[in-house]
């Protein structure tokens, strides 16, 4: 809170220039989407790939910054297990993107009519997604020696698989093979599953989502945790 300028206010900018980007790029204001406008179908989105970015952004930038600095060590040496370091670590993060995406939604909906259909999935994707993000962002950190090698991560791995994951189509409308290498992506579950908490339409199972979501946690959580145990790039 006491730099939102650039946690809170900045991604809100971001989100509202790609709304405003995409929807004019894409075919404007009267373009359909599952018969609904265009702007409707994206807002959930660009709601969630921002929660998303932020919370990997806050792990990440946190464990190598302390890398760097050398007082990764405070967060070592204290009596805390692996668990509770990746839990600490890993909430931190979620609570950021949590913060972010609600941020960002408020200021969508001054623009876009952001209808509720199912709270339940809202709140569950958002927090699920936020949640992956930021084990992943840990995973990404421990691994960096500096933030070039996190750079990399984003625009290598987190950008393709945001930006192919159905944030600004609906996957219906790819050939049967990309909706099959769509399928096996985690951030189309993500970003399909929170859009339908707010249009009730997706293109997957929402139950799949929670499902898929739910497995690829429990394993990204596994891996940091092994990590923490180990020392991995973290001890000498």
């Amino acid at each position: 809170m006491k730099v939102y300028t650039q946690t809170l206010a900045a991604p809100c900018v971001t989100t509202l220039l790609f709304l405003a980007v995409f929807a004019l790029a894409l075919g404007g204001l009267d373009r359909q989407v599952m018969g609904m406008p265009f702007v409707e179908f994206l807002a959930p989105g660009l709601v969630i790939m921002t929660v998303a970015q932020n919370a990997f952004a806050n792990t990440s930038s946190s464990i190598v910054g302390a890398k760097i600095q050398g007082n990764i060590v405070d967060i070592l040496m204290p009596p805390f297990t692996a668990n509770e370091l990746t839990m600490g670590i890993a909430l931190g993060g979620t609570t950021r993107g949590i913060m972010v995406g609600a941020t960002a939604g408020l200021a969508m909906s001054l623009f876009v009519n952001m209808q509720i259909h199912q709270l339940y999935f809202i709140v569950f994707f958002g927090a699920a997604a936020s949640l992956m993000m930021a084990l992943i962002g840990i995973m990404a950190g421990i691994w960096s020696e500096k933030f070039d090698h996190i750079s990399g991560v984003t625009n290598f791995v987190i950008m393709p698989l945001s930006f192919l994951s159905g944030t600004f189509y609906s996957i219906d409308s790819l050939p049967e093979a990309a909706q099959t290498l769509a399928h096996l992506n985690p951030f189309f579950y993500m970003i399909d599953g929170f859009r339908y908490g707010f249009i009730g339409q997706s293109d997957a199972n929402p139950m799949t989502g929670v499902l898929v979501l739910c497995g690829v946690n429990a394993v990204l959580w596994m891996m940091c945790h092994r990590m923490f145990a180990t020392g991995y790039k973290l001890k000498s």
